[in-house]
């Protein structure tokens, strides 16, 4: 059973908006999947989808290495909607030309429409005589149409703004619909699903959920499933909608590893037994990780032995609980697609170890169920489920903990100031109705001691940094502009509470070039 209803694909040419177009559609509640450029038209016409999108992409269709579809595709009786240097493929592949535009045309533009179809239905705005604004990237453009096409729309700078054979539902933008500087690319992606692909908006969390639970059913059997439990939204939804399928078949394991948040590792253990009722195996293994984390300075170092010994405890645990055929984990659609090559000849598919890089030989056959959903689609599965807020809008946590937010060697001693200066800026954060519009906001534990004063006396004491980020997916990302009153709020609870710390700076560094976390 197919738990997606009417799918949409979208032919990946590189373009770094791909992931935005799946959102786009998948917004209007149809489901989209994206796949490399160079899939076989047999394969598509085999998935049956109810349209294609040609996504953007950097190349020239002239180039030597240029990726290219089959033109097959074109044949197929299916839908194509083709954006950018999809039109431009398009177009050369059909015999039209594409040329070097005199003047590139990136940034904003206004859509002037030459001719009314359902593609473009709602798109002209009445009140704007100038046209609709829409946001270019591009330095090739059209020439030729290819034979039995027709101009449906032009800007300043491009003739063909946007082409179509509409009694073949072959259409073509030079624009980007799926950004937000396009106003109305919803729109645009609407009439292509509804209209041009005649879709069901059936794509939903709640008939995912009911879908992905028989589906679990049918492939567990009677076997029993074992989940690592990290606390995060992913490892946490696939816990519950996996024990929603099969019970008491399902084992969780959390590890307690010395690195966790304030208050972390209590709240997993009261929402996951208390309220799911889950077989759930807490080990404290705080100790054995500080111990081999002792002296070491190099995060990198850091980062080994802390996925080295969570492998370890992981490994005893599995060990102990006996016959286990199954391990479930939360691997989400970003996974998947980052592990594709768009220039490569298959949709190959690596297996992930979201669970801190288990080894093969543990020889689980995995279970994912959510590696067709993104991280906003997790959160409102999530919902669905009747999983609490504070779970599912716990911000991304990095898997060797707060072990890299003490730069410089980890003792018990800096994880607590470290770990009260984090509770304090999240309490804030949260107080302020920030908590869901910011991607990460954490403390850093410096590795310098400044000279301060409190009452008459001087102190000599540490510093902590605050990093606060606003991000899409964590790709790229900017620091977040926090009001000043905020700010003065959480560094003056930082260091009136938090003894050893005495100044608290803030990070205005952008990824890229800088990272996210420090270490």
């Amino acid at each position: 059973m197919d738990i997606r209803g009417d799918k949409i694909l979208i032919l990946d040419f590189g373009s770094q908006y791909t992931q935005l177009i799946a959102r786009r559609i998948r917004e209007l509640k149809v489901f989209s999947e994206i796949v490399p450029f160079s899939m076989p038209a047999s394969e598509i016409r085999r998935q049956a989808p109810k349209g294609l999108v040609l996504s953007g992409g950097p190349a020239s269709v002239y180039a030597a290495d240029a990726p290219i579809c089959n033109p097959e595709i074109f044949s197929l009786g299916i839908p194509v909607l083709g954006i950018c240097y999809g039109m431009q493929v398009m177009a050369h592949l059909l015999e039209g030309k594409v040329s070097s535009s005199a003047r590139r045309e990136y940034g904003p533009a206004r859509l002037l429409i030459d001719r009314e179809v359902d593609l473009l239905s709602g798109l002209e705005d009445n009140g704007a005589p100038n046209g609709t604004p829409v946001w270019m990237s591009h330095g090739d453009r059209i020439e030729k149409l290819p034979a039995g096409f027709v101009p449906l729309a032009h800007t300043d700078n491009s003739p063909v703004a946007v082409m179509g054979s509409p009694a073949r539902r072959l259409y073509g933008v030079q624009f980007h619909p799926e950004v937000v500087h396009t106003p109305k690319g919803g729109v645009l992606f609407a009439n292509f699903l509804f209209r041009a692909c005649s879709c069901t908006p059936s794509w939903s969390m709640a008939s995912f959920a009911a879908e992905a639970v028989g589906e679990i059913r049918r492939r567990v059997g009677s076997a029993r499933v074992l989940c690592a439990l990290s606390g995060g939204v992913d490892s946490s939804v696939t816990a519950v909608l996996v024990h929603r399928a099969i019970g008491e078949q399902l084992t969780c394991v959390f590890v307690d590893n010395g690195l966790l948040r304030s208050g972390e590792a209590e709240e997993v253990e009261a929402t996951f037994r208390r309220h799911f009722h889950m077989n759930l195996r807490v080990v404290d293994a705080g100790q054995r990780f500080l111990s081999r984390l002792a002296g070491v300075e190099d995060p990198e170092q850091k980062r080994k032995i802390v996925g080295e010994e969570f492998i370890a405890v992981f490994e005893e645990e599995a060990g102990r609980l006996g016959e286990i055929q199954f391990l479930a984990q939360g691997t989400l659609y970003p996974d998947v697609i980052e592990s594709r090559s768009v220039r490569g000849p298959s949709a190959t598919i690596k297996s992930h170890h979201n669970v801190g890089g288990l080894p093969e030989r543990l020889h689980f056959q995995l279970i994912e169920p959510l590696k067709d959903l993104f991280k906003d689609e997790v959160r409102r599965l999530g919902k669905e489920l009747g999983i609490h807020g504070s779970i599912l809008w716990r911000q991304p946590f990095p898997g060797p903990g707060l072990s890299i937010r003490v730069l410089g060697p980890v003792s018990r001693e800096t994880l607590d100031l470290v770990r009260q200066a984090d509770r304090i800026l999240l309490e804030e954060v949260e107080a302020a109705g920030l908590l869901e519009r910011l991607w990460q906001s954490f403390a850093v534990l410096l590795p310098v001691r400044s000279v301060g004063v409190m009452g008459d006396e001087r102190t000599y004491e540490q510093v902590a940094c605050l990093r606060v980020v606003e991000s899409q997916d964590g790709m790229t990302a900017d620091w977040a502009r926090l009001p000043y009153d905020l700010l003065s709020r959480v560094s003056n609870r930082i260091i009136n509470e938090v003894r050893g710390i005495n100044r608290v700076v803030y990070d205005i560094s952008s990824k890229p070039p800088s990272t996210i976390e420090w270490e």
